[in-house]
């Protein structure tokens, strides 16, 4: 049989636990990242039964993609963490953004409403670093007036996994505040200075529903799955923003695709009024001279179909899909980067 998997069981997505089909010789296997899991599920679910082809996608974090497409071991890794053209060109690989989407920060107060909190990219670091450790931190309550922040101490969630929802998080938290960057710096993965460890969003979510007094940092879709508190941010425009497909578009807006050599491009602390500072893409990556060519025409067939026919369903999850123009863009990098062992192109 062929399963989707979710880490945890604990999500609750409809089409997450496990999705079971019947094997064809055509179906696809890819691992990466968790941040677009859930797109990607509700994409193969209709996929298949749109096309009777399978896939078989590992939400194992963007770092054990990364790891697995270069040990090809499955036909696509899916990382939030481009890589960069150097690291493409020596392992011999090409890279897309299939979707694009958002981190949130989730809170756990019984004593504060849902949605009250307000948050600067500074007070996150600095929470993130430890020093800021009670709720009613004065700089905490100076941002948040006529909030009634309790005294209480705060519970730090951070990833435990290498996972490119924490290169989003840490990459927006090194553009804003230098301490961050000089102490601790960006990646898939970092030497965290306090809290626990969470593996997956799914994990991050699910100590943060447990735990009062916690803060942690998710994907958005599994924030509103498990009907999460989330902070609104003030953005690089120093306007307060709430998370919503809208301000995801906001911050890609300016988003030059055809200028960014092997499409490395990242889209956190993006100006605009109603920018979401934690937006990012997440990225397929593939090998350019392909061993197994049919495989590897399948999995750009199920994106090309997923562009063409996934946008309500990728609007139901609060992502943005990938812009018409950039599609054509990527169709054409398929064409130019793709090819079988005999160097014939095979999109």
């Amino acid at each position: 049989m062929i399963k989707i998997e979710l880490a945890s069981r604990a999500l609750g997505f409809a089409a997450a636990a496990s999705l079971s089909w019947g094997a064809l010789a055509a179906d696809i296997t890819g691992a990466g990242a968790t941040f677009p899991y859930p797109i990607y599920a509700k994409w193969a679910d209709a996929y298949k039964k749109a096309t009777g082809v399978g896939m078989n996608y590992q939400s194992i974090g963007s770092g054990g993609g990364i790891k697995q497409i270069t040990a090809k071991t499955v036909d696509f890794g899916a990382s939030d963490m481009p890589m960069k053209p150097e690291d493409l060109e020596k392992n011999g690989l090409m890279q897309f953004p299939a979707i694009m989407g958002g981190d949130v920060i989730v809170y756990n107060l019984k004593s504060v409403p849902t949605a009250a909190i307000v948050l600067t990219g500074p007070l996150i670091a600095d929470i993130y670093l430890g020093k800021i450790r009670k709720w009613n931190d004065a700089a905490l309550a100076r941002q948040n007036p006529g909030v009634k922040l309790p005294d209480q101490a705060i519970s730090v969630v951070h990833r435990s996994d290498g996972s490119g929802t924490t290169f989003i998080f840490t990459n927006y938290l090194s553009r804003v505040s230098e301490e961050w960057k000089t102490r601790v710096g960006e990646g898939t993965s970092v030497a965290w200075p306090t809290g626990v460890g969470g593996k997956g969003n799914e994990g991050v979510a699910s100590y943060v529903q447990r735990i009062d007094g916690a803060i942690g940092y998710v994907e958005y879709a599994y924030a509103k799955q498990n009907r999460l508190s989330v902070a609104k941010m003030t953005n690089r425009d120093g306007n307060v923003v709430a998370p919503s497909d809208e301000t995801f578009a906001a911050a890609a807006a300016g988003a030059d695709w055809s200028k960014a050599p092997g499409m490395y491009l990242v889209l956190t602390d993006q100006p605009g009024k109603q920018s979401w500072p934690m937006t990012g893409a997440s990225f397929i990556l593939m090998r350019k001279v392909q061993e197994k060519a049919e495989n590897a025409k399948e999995v750009l067939k199920f994106f090309d179909w997923s562009f063409r026919n996934g946008q309500k369903m990728a609007d139901e999850l609060d992502y943005v899909p990938i812009p018409a123009p950039v599609v054509k863009l990527i169709q054409s990098t398929w064409k130019s980067q793709i090819k079988d062992a005999s160097g014939k192109a095979v999109y």
